[in-house]
């Protein structure tokens, strides 16, 4: 255990943005699946209107430091990849 004042603070801020980090990135997992099983069940409409709030929280997601700019790059191309083939 931290001693040093500003130790302790680093823990607790840690802790603080690892539990942000991990909302945002639940939430992000969240809507890619809804995109995934709507390609799963070739509903292309579905899909497309499902991968515009996916593509939106990966976007807000990486603004916030959560994912990287490349990471959400990938991401959003293959999910845009997955939707097309279906329409």
């Amino acid at each position: 255990m931290a001693n040093i004042k500003s130790a302790k603070k680093r823990i607790l801020v840690a802790q603080k943005n690892a539990a942000r980090n991990k909302a945002i990135r639940s939430k992000v997992k969240t809507y890619v699946k809804k995109v995934d099983a709507a390609i799963a069940a070739g509903d292309a409409a579905t899909a497309k209107t499902c991968l515009v709030k996916a593509i939106s929280e990966i976007d807000k997601a990486t603004s916030k430091g959560v994912f990287h700019k490349n990471t959400s790059s990938r991401k959003i191309s293959r999910l845009t990849q997955a939707v097309n083939k279906i329409s």
